[in-house]
Formats: C-alpha cells, structure tokens, sequence
C-alpha cells in the first residue's frame, strides 16, 4: 500500500506541475502569435505600456479621459503592428505614431487635414501615413522613416530639381546600403 500511494502522490505531483507549466507559459507571452523577436518584443512593450497606465489608473493618478485615450492608442498601435507584421510577413516594425484628429500638431508642425489623408502618402520626408484605426477614438497611424528611406527621398526630390532646372549630375553618388531591414511596404 504505502508504494501505492507514493506512486500517486507522483502522478498527481506530475500533473500539478505540466499544468502550472502551461498556466504560466500562457501568461508570459499573450502576445506572441507566432512573430519572430522585434514584433514580439514590440507587442511586450505595449504590453508593459499598457501596464502602466492601468497602474496609473488604479492610483487615481490620472483622469479617466486620459485612461481611455492611451489605452486606445495602446491597442490602435498594437492592432497596426500585428496588421503590418501579418502583411508583409516580416520580422520589422517601422516607429510608429498614432495620433487623433486633434493632436496632429504633436508630430506636424504644419498639420494635415484628416479627410485629406492618402495610405502611403509621405509627410515632410519624415512619417508615412498606414491608416486609421478605430479603437475608441479614431487614430491615424504614421510610420517614421528610416535615414535610408529620408535620403532616398530627398535625392529624388533634389533630382527633380535639377531636372526641372535642366541641370545633370555628371557623378551621382549611390547612398544605398546592401545590408539593412527590409521596408514595410503599406499594409
């Protein structure tokens, strides 16, 4: 008897700790889909944003308007980042602002008109609009451009100057690099 009940004693230990293993593997990770390290670390961040409001929240150290605002952006940015890494299938996210209609002047000295907005539209050779994304308010989400993508901008820009000057480059310099992230094209 007493090898009886040793025996299940280690069943029952087995299975206590197979299924606390899996309680918390389920709990570290509930926003890793399947995404390779930079989104998974990117949906972690957010993850901890997250966090911090909520504790920010339950302190009372913030207004519920303010709660409600960044909780939205939070989960505008994390549907976008999920949206981008599903599309291009990639293991890249741009920095990536979300913004509503009425803090546009947060990134854009000049803002642009949200009606007029065009996915992929390039602002100021410095953000890329994605989309919008509707998650309690309606927030537009802009990609940063990389300093390869700003250069390659610019020296078309110049280019076309020049053109239009009837001016030609007798040595144009090549700034493209052969090992960098791929873009993210506009999902």
């Amino acid at each position: 008897m007493p090898v009886t009940r040793l025996l299940r004693f280690a069943i029952i230990s087995w299975f206590v700790l197979l299924a606390a293993s899996f309680v918390a593997s389920a709990q570290t990770a509930p926003y890793n889909d399947g995404y390779g390290p930079v989104v998974t670390a990117y949906l972690g961040y957010l993850h901890n944003e997250q966090e911090v409001v909520d504790a920010r929240e339950s302190r009372h150290e913030v207004s519920p308007s303010y709660y409600r605002r960044n909780s939205n952006r939070i989960r505008a940015l994390r549907q976008m980042a999920v949206r981008i890494a599903d599309v291009t299938q990639n293991d890249y996210l741009p920095e990536l602002e979300a913004v509503a209609s009425d803090e546009m002047g947060l990134i854009f000295e000049h803002p642009p008109r949200v009606q007029t907005l065009k996915v992929g539209e390039v602002f100021r050779t410095t953000f890329r609009y994605l989309g919008s994304v509707r998650s309690g308010d309606t927030f537009y989400v802009f990609a940063r451009l990389d300093p390869y993508e700003q250069a390659d901008l610019m020296q078309k820009v110049n280019h076309s100057a020049d053109t239009a000057r009837g001016a030609t480059v007798s040595n144009p310099v090549s700034t493209k690099v052969s090992s960098r992230a791929r873009r993210v094209t506009t999902p």
